[in-house]
């Protein structure tokens, strides 16, 4: 056993020591990101922030997001967690845990849910089981972005390069932006798309906090698609270490036969390039044509890239914490 390694709370000025090691990490992800946590504080989360350490040198860690709530058992969550060098996941992963259970204690917290990038459940996770939800898509598109803008257009499907040149043609212009004053912009386009799919739509709020955090930093920014002055679609892209993520996005549901997204997208792949990411994310993706979000995939698919799938959120259950939370529901129903 490796006596040397300890977890504890990052202090403020490893912060950013945190974030260049999830930055460099292969299965890094932006939602471990100290700005990112900051957001979720503005949101009404708490969260806490922990790396691994071995001889002072950080080799892992997590950050831990709980949202209170007294009318339902509480979850600690750990979306895109834990990142731990390979060589330290099993010990990590167990002091990780022994720490969530700590607060579990302190907050009547029922389970720990993470959502690591892993495309194999490693034997360490035999005591997790599947989620019945995620946080992150479990299902992605990528777009390798490390090749020539020429190859990019090989790799897309015959049908998406005819539909990018004929947006091209019709002049469809991009401008991206991380200027406040954009966000109602975006909103609305995201909303007329809330309403016109009759999906879940996070309030105008949700925006407010997540693009003033991320755009002081410069990791995210909104990007408009224009024909003849008038905006149509309008993207979010979060950037994070070696990964470009396509967050959200809205649009108008007339002029689509100018393609307007096509050059929004095209355009915001190559501004990734620029920016030295390797992967353009889509950031949800699916093959079943009963899925709701069917039709959004196959216009990704048009851009050719490689589907990723990753083991999806994992549940540990903190026994002790479920039963005592069991007990206290069923008295509430009998007072």
């Amino acid at each position: 056993m490796n006596n040397s390694l300890e977890v504890r709370l990052l202090r403020n000025k490893e912060q950013s020591l945190w974030d260049k090691f999830t930055k460099d990490f292969d299965t890094g992800c932006f939602m471990q990101s100290g700005v990112w946590a900051d957001f979720k504080e503005l949101e009404g989360y708490q969260t806490f922030r922990y790396g691994l350490f071995d001889n002072n040198t950080l080799v892992g860690g997590c950050i831990f997001y709980y949202y209170p709530d007294r009318n339902r058992p509480n979850i600690l969550f750990a979306p895109g967690a834990p990142i731990v060098l390979s060589e330290y996941l099993e010990l990590g992963l167990q002091l990780l845990i022994k720490q969530a259970e700590k607060l579990a204690k302190q907050l009547n917290i029922i389970a720990l849910r993470i959502e690591p990038l892993w495309q194999e459940k490693p034997k360490c996770l035999q005591e997790f089981s599947r989620s019945p939800a995620d946080l992150l898509p479990c299902e992605t598109l990528l777009i390798n972005l490390q090749q020539t803008e020429a190859k990019l257009l090989v790799a897309m499907k015959p049908k998406g390069r005819y539909n990018l040149r004929l947006s091209q043609r019709y002049q469809v212009t991009t401008e991206f932006t991380k200027d406040s004053q954009a966000i109602s912009l975006f909103y609305n386009l995201f909303w007329t798309t809330v309403q016109r799919h009759k999906f879940f739509g996070e309030p105008y709020s949700f925006f407010i906090n997540l693009c003033q955090t991320l755009f002081q930093a410069d990791v995210a920014e909104i990007g408009f698609a224009k024909w003849q002055g008038e905006i149509l679609v309008s993207i979010i892209v979060v950037y994070w270490g070696k990964r470009a993520t396509y967050l959200y996005g809205g649009s108008q549901d007339k002029y689509r036969h100018v393609m307007p997204a096509y050059t929004l997208h095209w355009d915001a792949m190559l501004r990734a390039k620029k920016r030295g990411c390797e992967f353009y994310d889509f950031y949800g993706f699916t093959t079943d044509n009963n899925h709701n979000y069917a039709n959004f995939s196959q216009f990704k698919s048009q851009f050719g890239g490689e589907k990723s799938k990753t083991i999806g959120a994992q549940d540990y259950f903190f026994y002790d914490r479920f039963a005592e939370t069991l007990v206290t529901l069923i008295n509430k129903l009998y007072e």
